[in-house]
């Protein structure tokens, strides 16, 4: 007997066209691309423009995916959202820096998605960002032994209530930034009958662009 729960998705659909992305009109340097649509973003209704799932994978070959939230982003650092060290994705980096970002701006009905090599970002970095954090959430990034097993929520509270009132708290050594340089862009405008606008920008070895459109 099938359960009452059970929703048919089958038909669930919508179609797109608020816009569009050509040749023509997209810039020819995917920064300057992705500049424009994250204006766009900020500028929209969207409640996390700078959320975007971050992908790893582990040494068994296992991919794992989670959100993190873009912090800054230029074409001499790459990248930047801060985490902590010693989580699952710090360890997956650590054996494997290849990643992949994926913005989704549903709103806007578009994707972006980048790949590429990370890297630690330096102290300094971390050290100011991390300062510049509320104070609660520069408490809850000490205490929080990130993707371990804990007994209960109950632990984490009473790990908080420790330190609480302590005015110095310094970045610990196993929290900071990461820095994702891309290689690859890819930039996705949802069209009408799902005719989707789909354009790719790759490095080349001189460090320029090429853009390719690619079927949806």
């Amino acid at each position: 007997m099938q359960n009452s729960y059970k929703q048919d998705l089958q038909h669930i659909r919508r179609d797109y066209g608020m816009s569009e992305l050509t040749e023509s009109n997209a810039a020819r340097n995917p920064f300057q691309q992705f500049e424009r649509w994250m204006c766009d973003a900020l500028h929209s209704e969207i409640h996390e423009p700078t959320a975007m799932a971050l992908s790893t994978v582990s040494t068994q070959g296992k991919p794992s995916s989670r959100m993190v939230l873009l912090k800054s982003y230029d074409e001499t650092q790459g990248f930047v959202f801060f985490t902590n060290y010693l989580s699952r994705k710090g360890r997956e980096l650590d054996s494997n820096p290849n990643a992949c970002l994926l913005f989704y701006w549903d709103k806007l009905e578009r994707q972006v998605r980048i790949e590429g090599c990370i890297t630690k970002v330096n102290d300094d970095v971390s050290d100011t960002y991390f300062q510049s954090r509320p104070y609660e959430s520069r408490l809850s990034a000490i205490i929080s032994p990130q993707s371990e097993v804990i007994p209960d929520r109950k632990f984490l509270e009473q790990e908080l209530e420790k330190i609480k009132g302590k005015p110095d708290t310094p970045r610990p050594a196993q929290w900071g930034g990461y820095a994702l340089m891309p290689d690859y862009f890819e930039f996705w405008q949802g069209r009408p009958n799902r005719l989707h606008d789909r354009l790719a920008y790759e490095k080349k070895p001189d460090g320029s662009w090429t853009m390719k459109r690619l079927a949806p």
